[in-house]
């Protein structure tokens, strides 16, 4: 039986921010060419995280890490600001336009609007938004978006598949639209792989200027979660969702395993150790090689306003891929690629979520 869900999908999402690092890197003999171009060109990258660090093990590190890793190859200069208050993004952009840097790199759908008005003020000066879609298309703004909710389903797939006790949870920042998507993604992806299952979702209460930053609150939220059954625990909330992760590794045990999965990038790679105990894999954005793209077409001057779509894959199951069974593990690189075809979506629409669960139940009993 074939299941075909409505779909829809675009892009946004979250980050963070404080002062300044800079890099200028050395330029190595096979990146000579487009090195050579990109002196030629005279752009300087500056990058502005959303509140939070370019070592917050998330998305403003992978933003600047995709940065770094390109400018350093085409031998551009680069350098970040960190942003500590949200009231302080567009004097953080104006920061770097003063220092005379042509490429301006803002994380997270947060610094969107900031962005925009900046772009107006600055049309000789390139703007990358990342998670941040355009609408409507500026002539010297690039959002570049991601289908969350692809990742999301896949993530939603996997912890159905795992759980034992039939219930899973999500712990979620700001319900700006990146999270909105992989929420959406995660539980759509749930319930098309059994449809009794039960999923408790929570988003941040508080202050969004706090929704990404608040461990204490993720790490209790996820243990309230698995007091109530849950036994995986999806976490899409950057500091915060760091903090639900960490929890659920400190609850888990050899006789009743719990399980855990990241979002945004390959949490085992950033993640302290502890978390391997719990850490199934991560719903990721591939950002820094959407990025890359970008500025490869800023060097080239082919570069043009409008959004501009990344990709989003699960990441490698590392230690858990001899517990992880087979049979899921091949159905996984299935629905990827079924997703990415589009021969497969994700329920994902801005219809509200009893909306949809009902749409896709229908669409699924069919």
């Amino acid at each position: 039986m074939k299941k075909q869900f409505a779909t829809l999908g675009l892009t946004t999402a979250i980050a963070a921010f404080a002062l300044v690092g800079t890099n200028t890197a050395a330029v190595g003999a096979q990146a000579a060419t487009p090195a050579a171009t990109a002196a030629a060109s005279g752009l300087k990258v500056g990058l502005v995280t959303d509140v939070g660090r370019v070592t917050d093990r998330g998305f403003n590190q992978s933003s600047w890490e995709g940065v770094k890793a390109s400018a350093d190859a085409l031998g551009i200069p680069s350098e970040y600001i960190e942003t500590t208050d949200p009231a302080d993004y567009a004097t953080n952009i104006n920061t770097l336009i003063d220092k005379g840097d042509n490429v301006i790199v803002t994380v997270g759908f947060n610094l969107a609007d900031a962005t925009v008005k900046a772009a107006a003020g600055n049309p000789k000066v390139w703007f990358i938004g990342v998670d941040e879609a355009q609408d409507p298309i500026l002539p010297n703004v690039v959002g570049i978006v991601f289908n969350e909710d692809q990742s999301g389903f896949l993530a939603g797939v996997l912890a159905t598949r795992m759980s034992k006790s039939g219930t899973i949870a999500g712990v979620y920042g700001a319900s700006v639209p990146a999270v909105v998507r992989f929420k959406s993604g995660f539980e759509n992806g749930a319930k098309y792989a059994n449809p009794k299952i039960t999923v408790q979702s929570t988003y941040y209460p508080g202050n969004i200027a706090n929704a990404f930053n608040d461990p204490t609150w993720g790490a209790s939220t996820a243990g309230q979660a698995i007091d109530q059954g849950a036994d995986v625990v999806f976490a899409a909330g950057g500091g915060t969702g760091n903090g639900a992760l960490a929890e659920v590794a400190r609850r888990t045990t050899a006789a009743k395993p719990l399980y855990c999965i990241g979002v945004d990038t390959d949490q085992w790679l950033t993640l302290e150790a502890t978390t391997h105990t719990c850490l199934l894999s991560s719903a990721v954005k591939n950002i820094p090689p959407a990025i890359d793209l970008v500025l490869k077409q800023a060097v080239a001057g082919t570069i043009k306003g409008g959004n501009f779509t990344g990709t989003v894959a699960l990441a490698p199951f590392h230690d858990f891929s001899t517990v992880i069974p087979q049979k899921v593990q091949d159905e996984l690189t299935q629905l990827a690629a079924d997703l990415a075809s589009g021969k497969l979506s994700t329920g994902y629409s801005a219809a509200p979520a009893a909306t949809a669960a009902a749409t896709m139940a229908a669409t699924a009993s069919k």
